[in-house]
């Protein structure tokens, strides 16, 4: 049994009163935000103004981007002044994760943040921006060292000791939820995140959040037709792979609205056509998709928004084995599209493939899955952006504006119809993927394609995002739970219907 940890445990405050000197001396540590060329008399009204006047100068010299000092209180508070520095959100995000690494270098427990010379927006901007990164780098990813020593201090507590503006806590709170459960789950090493392990943790999750939870195991989704995913799963040793789905209904509200569906692949072996050493050794992380869908639920739900939603958790192992699934195989899927199969290390389309046809018989309003799914996104895109794909040509625009003010970027690629001449088969309705691996991110995204119904709007993230070394944005591991900002993002302020309404085409 998995022991899950609170996935948000960093307290985050907002005072309403301006700060005091004296307030100071209660804290481990104060970050403290200035102007990229501040005035000196603002530093009249710091801690130590002088000196920090001194040591800011002397700082922005050498072009350093902060510099740090103690306060003379019986703490001897340690104090960081950064300047800001105007920005994209990706930009400041990534700003805010160095800042917060500067000061947690003293493993200080109780952080305050507070700003001087900013007008309101910048303001809102850096403090929410460092708090996000507060959120990332104060959970703990799971290890599994024996430790000798006593672990240091934690990051428990941040105070923002600016008054105005109100910052959204709520949301950064709901976003760090969301995100810090996928990057846990993502990080779990394979013999410790089995399938069985993986649906009890999930089912824990589910009764905390009052979520509903039901499993379809292999001989349900036999009885479904599910045959695209049963064959990925049927080289597996053992008999438990299967789809999750978790449902979150406000007062008044039935069917979803809003469909999730993450590719669950808990560890990727390529099957048949067995991957190579490094391209194996971290396939672990396969499952990553389904992480996200989890997580983006878990924001929702904290967030309490009015329309229903279910995630959709397709998970299982993709092993060699005599039983492997193996090339030329023709195979059904759960909407009677027959596929012939060519590479059985394009596993994430074809278990991909039934949950989405089985998630579009709710008819939904609109449908979002995450997958690592295709190398070739990530030749196109590098690990700082993710592809994404929409049958609402319109939808692209929303989508590059909200990964432009979540810090999760994305670029958009074609979905032409003529693509399809590409995965055209003389013996099953279509081929499961180009015996060629040109663009095969584009070529994914069509085979998806023909599994959600043109009535229903459809949004499909390639992951290619979903690991970067050194961390992305305000995440500073490597691991970075892209997608949970993003849906949040895309969908504030609006119901999934209002959503697909502006994605329509004109």
């Amino acid at each position: 049994m998995l022991d899950l940890p609170d996935f948000a445990p960093l307290k985050v405050t907002q005072t309403t009163r301006t700060f005091t000197e004296s307030q100071l001396a209660s804290f481990d540590h104060v970050a403290i935000v200035l102007p990229k060329e501040p005035p000196g008399s603002l530093f009249a009204g710091l801690p130590q103004g002088k000196q920090l006047h001194k040591l800011v100068d002397r700082a922005r010299a050498q072009g350093l981007k902060s510099t740090f000092t103690r306060l003379g209180n019986t703490r001897a508070t340690g104090v960081t002044a950064a300047w800001h520095e105007a920005g994209t959100p990706f930009a400041l995000l990534t700003w805010a994760r160095e800042v917060i690494a500067d000061c947690l270098r003293e493993r200080p427990s109780k952080l305050a943040l507070l700003t001087a010379g900013l007008d309101d927006d910048a303001r809102l901007q850096a403090l929410s921006a460092l708090v996000a990164a507060a959120h990332a780098a104060s959970f703990k990813l799971p290890s599994f060292k024996t430790e000798e020593q006593p672990r240091p201090v934690d990051l428990e507590q941040v105070s923002v000791l600016d008054g105005k503006p109100k910052l959204p806590l709520d949301r950064l709170h709901a976003e760090a939820v969301g995100n810090n459960a996928a990057r846990w789950f993502t990080a779990l090493p394979p013999n410790r995140l089995t399938a069985g392990a993986y649906r009890r943790a999930v089912e824990q999750l589910a009764a905390r959040h009052s979520l509903g939870c039901k499993f379809l195991g292999e001989k349900d989704l036999e009885k479904l037709g599910a045959g695209a995913f049963l064959a990925v799963a049927q080289g597996n040793p053992h008999r438990d792979a299967g789809m999750l789905r978790l449902c979150y209904r406000p007062p008044g509200t039935h069917a979803p609205e809003l469909s999730l569906v993450g590719k669950g692949v808990l560890f990727d072996t390529g099957g048949t056509n067995l991957k190579p050493f490094k391209g194996m050794l971290d396939m672990h992380m396969d499952m990553q998709g389904s992480a996200v869908a989890l997580g983006t639920l878990l924001a929702l739900k904290e967030l309490a928004v009015p329309y229903a939603v279910d995630a959709w958790l397709a998970v299982t192992e993709n092993r060699i084995s005599p039983s492997s699934y193996m090339p030329q195989e023709i195979v059904t899927a759960a909407n009677g599209t027959s596929i012939q199969v060519i590479h059985t290390d394009a596993e994430g389309r074809m278990i991909l493939a039934d949950t989405l046809a089985l998630a579009a018989r709710d008819e939904p309003k609109l449908i979002i899955d995450y997958a690592t799914l295709t190398g070739s996104c990530v030749s196109a895109l590098t690990q700082r952006y993710s592809g994404v794909f929409t049958n609402r040509m319109r939808g692209n625009t929303l989508l590059q504006e909200a990964g432009a003010a979540s810090g999760e970027r994305v670029w958009p690629f074609p979905m032409d119809e003529d693509f399809d001449q590409l995965l055209r088969s003389d013996i099953a309705d279509i081929k499961q993927c180009a015996v060629d691996s040109h663009g095969d991110h584009v070529l994914a995204a069509r085979f998806l394609s023909r599994f959600v119904p043109k009535s229903i709007a459809w949004v499909h993230v390639d992951l290619s995002a979903g690991e970067h070394k050194g961390g992305l944005a305000h995440v500073p591991t490597d691991m970075t739970g892209f997608g949970v900002r993003l849906t949040v993002e895309l969908l504030h302020g609006r119901q999934p219907s209002e959503l697909v309404e502006a994605m329509a085409d004109q």
